[in-house]
Order: structure tokens, then sequence, then C-alpha cells
């Protein structure tokens, strides 16, 4: 039996209010005091809460006891028109028209339009043992791009991990460009080490500085290093080389199979994963920062190309393009191991 309950923004006040209660799941209904809606869900492993109405986001998640969310200096998320303005969630999606930093032949936004969209419709379902977020968005613009982005957070009963989708349909009639990344912005482990179905040997260093990373001496000295022996990276046993951020880039993951799974492990003994399929997300990037205002270690983020930037994907020949109707599916599964 499926039931759906559709959400409205004046469901949503600073005192959180219950919405559903069952054996399994506690959905919980609030608006931070900055005016973001919010859905707390809870099953018996732990608690995610999302943003419906601003670009789907997951803001935060909690399963047995450890927090898969980078450490930030945000207090509540903020309204904004860029990530920037509100960087301190667990995962949001990159794209959808562009994705990834800017270069300086781009002119658009930092990870694109879609993570701070504003939905036009939230709504979630219950079915069997399993909860959903979903929600609809569609852009259009006079003389340009028409789709329907339809993401989704799926969370099972029992489960320490959550399912994050994302269907596109192009409802124009000329063809149109996609970049995507579910960005997932992963707690810094200590000491935690890497580890993933693909070769260490896959992953290279990124030889483009983006315009938002400023170089020390000690940080060129260091990524040189790396740049020569990228494997000597598989431990987060050195924060303090890690600012500005570090990152390396795996491509053509096809190679490798179609089920791609990545896992950082923690010495207390558990372990993050994220699985996706390499035939939707041929490429992944590793991207560790660790300063005083952010503490993330994003041992994996699902691409269908390097995030770039517009220009460059169209360069090294990674643009998708959706013929007029086309719809695109992906999935990533990610939580605890």
């Amino acid at each position: 039996m499926k039931t759906r309950l559709p959400l409205r923004r004046e469901q949503f006040h600073e005192t959180s209010a219950t919405l559903l209660r069952n054996e399994t799941f506690h959905v919980e209904l609030f608006r931070y005091p900055a005016g973001v809606e919010a859905v707390r869900i809870s099953n018996p492993r732990g608690t995610v809460i999302m943003l419906p109405f601003y670009g789907q986001m997951v803001w935060d998640a909690n399963f047995d006891g450890h927090s898969l969310t980078m450490g930030h200096s945000f207090k509540q998320p903020l309204p904004g028109s860029s990530i920037i303005d509100t960087y301190g969630c667990f995962a949001f999606h990159s794209g959808l028209l562009a994705n990834g930093c800017p270069a300086e032949d781009d002119d658009h936004p930092l990870h694109g339009e879609m993570a701070c969209a504003r939905m036009d419709s939230a709504w979630i379902v219950l079915e069997d043992d399993r909860l959903s977020l979903e929600g609809e968005t569609e852009y259009v613009k006079g003389f340009g791009h028409h789709y329907l982005a339809a993401p989704a957070v799926r969370l099972e009963a029992n489960a320490a991990r959550l399912h994050i989708e994302m269907n596109v349909t192009n409802l124009a009639g000329a063809p149109m460009p996609l970049q995507y990344m579910c960005h997932l912005n992963s707690a810094w482990l200590d000491q935690g080490r890497f580890q993933q179905s693909i070769p260490t040997d896959a992953f290279q260093l990124r030889s483009s500085i983006p315009a938002h990373v400023k170089p020390t001496p000690q940080w060129r000295a260091y990524t040189d290093q790396l740049a020569r022996d990228p494997q000597a990276f598989q431990q987060l046993d050195q924060p303090q080389m890690c600012d500005p951020e570090i990152v390396f880039f795996a491509d053509d993951l096809q190679q490798y199979g179609d089920e791609m799974q990545f896992e950082l492990h923690s010495p207390q003994g558990f372990a993050l994963m994220t699985r996706f399929s390499s035939q939707q997300f041929p490429h992944a990037t590793r991207w560790m920062l660790h300063n005083r205002d952010q503490q993330v270690a994003a041992y994996v983020l699902p691409s269908t190309c390097r995030p770039e930037g517009f220009k460059a994907a169209q360069r090294a020949g990674t643009l998708i393009e959706l013929a007029p109707g086309e719809q695109r599916h992906f999935s990533v599964e990610t939580g605890i191991l």
C-alpha cells in the first residue's frame, strides 16, 4: 500500500510538528529561524534532515550515532541563490545545465542552478517499509532551456543508509546540455582510510587550480609530491596539508564494471560507504578540505563529468545532450557500511 502526503509551505513552523509516526518512521516538519522549511525523518538507525523546497538538499544525516555530515560554520541553512550561501549540507544536487567550479570562460554559478532551486512541490511517500521525500521543480527560460527535475530521498525501515535520486526530463523542443553530480559532503574521519572497488591508481590529482583556491608554498610542494605519487594519499592523517583543498579525479569508471562502491573506514570501527552505477556516473571526484571553517572528506562524488565547469566538459566530450522529451535517471546509495 502506498500513501502520499503532499507538503505545503504553510505547514512548517518554528515549533516542530509530527506529520507521521508508526513503528518504523517518525516524520516531523519545522521551519528554521532563517525561514527555510525542513523535514526530519527518523528510523531506528538514525535521523536525516532534508529541505523539501530548497533544492531538496539533505541538510544533515546521522546513523548509528555517527554524523555523516561535514564540519561547517553554518548554524542553520540560509536562503540564497548559490550553494556558497549555505555550504553546510550533507548532500546537494550539483547541475543540471552546468556543474562544478566555473572556469574563466564559464558564466554559470558554482555547482549550477539546481543546488539552491526553489521547488514547485514536495510530498512524502510511505510504502511498506520505505519512506521517501520527493519533489519537482520546472526550469524554464524564454528563448532558453526548459526541463523538469524530480529529486527524491528514500529511507528503508532498518537501514543506516539513504538513496538519493534525480530524474531530469528535457521539456524543450531543442536538445539540452546535462551535467550532474551527487555532491556528498561527508564528514572528516580522523585517520580514516579509503577503500574502493576500483584500483587505487585510478585516481589522479587535479592539475587545474580553480579561482577559489589560494595556493601556499607548503601546499604547492605537497601537491607536487602527490602529482608524482597519487597513491600516497590513502589516509586522513595530515589535515594540515588539506588547506587549501586536495582533489583527485577518476575517469572512465565503466572499465572497472557497473556497480561502484567507495568506503571511508574509521579507526573507531565503522565505515562510510557510497554505491552507484558507472553507467549513470562514469566519473568520480575525491575532495578533502580541513581548516577552521570546514572539515570535509568527500571520499567520492559521483558525476557525469569532471566538476571543472561547462566549457571543460564540452572540450572533453563528457557533456551529455538530452534530446527533446528524453529523461535521465540517477541513483546513489550512501550511509554506514
